[in-house]
């Protein structure tokens, strides 16, 4: 598995979650299905089924988050080079189609979030704008199609 890269905030915020789960998420899984199974006929019992799919999903998720955090490598943004695009770093773009300009911060997949401006370094835009420079323009292959932007800013 690859490494993800993380803010302290973001692995912090991955590591409380897990801790949700592993506790409080395990003890309602446990608490529905005996619930379930107190309904009767285990083989006709729809209630336990879902119960145990239940089950399997959490253990599925807090299966992936510790891989998450097992991978993690925090960065620190005292670290980061703005000298380029790179993770961690706010970046201010513009399309060139619609002369717009966007700022956005490069984080990792775990760690974006669209409504606080965090996008994906694997995102289509993250990926095509990484390792660029201000003034560079570069073509980002999206799902609305081929886009041309322009760095003009970099920062922590």
């Amino acid at each position: 598995m690859k490494t993800s890269y993380l803010t302290q905030e973001g692995y912090n915020k991955i590591k409380t979650r897990l801790e949700h789960l592993k506790t409080e998420g395990r003890q309602n899984a446990a608490k529905a299905i005996a619930e379930a199974r107190e309904k009767g006929d285990l083989s006709e019992n729809a209630e336990y089924d879902a119960a145990k799919d239940a089950q399997g999903m959490l253990e599925m998720k807090i299966n992936e988050l510790e891989k998450a955090i097992g991978n993690a490598q925090i960065i620190d943004a005292s670290d980061v080079d703005t000298s380029q695009v790179s993770i961690l770093c706010k970046v201010k773009i513009k399309n060139l189609k619609t002369q717009g300009e966007m700022e956005y911060q490069i984080v990792s997949e775990s760690e974006a979030n669209l409504k606080e401006k965090k996008i994906s370094v694997d995102s289509p835009i993250g990926h095509g704008i990484l390792g660029k420079k201000i003034g560079d323009v570069t073509k980002v292959e999206t799902p609305a199609g081929t886009m041309e932007f322009e760095i003009l800013d970099i920062s922590i």
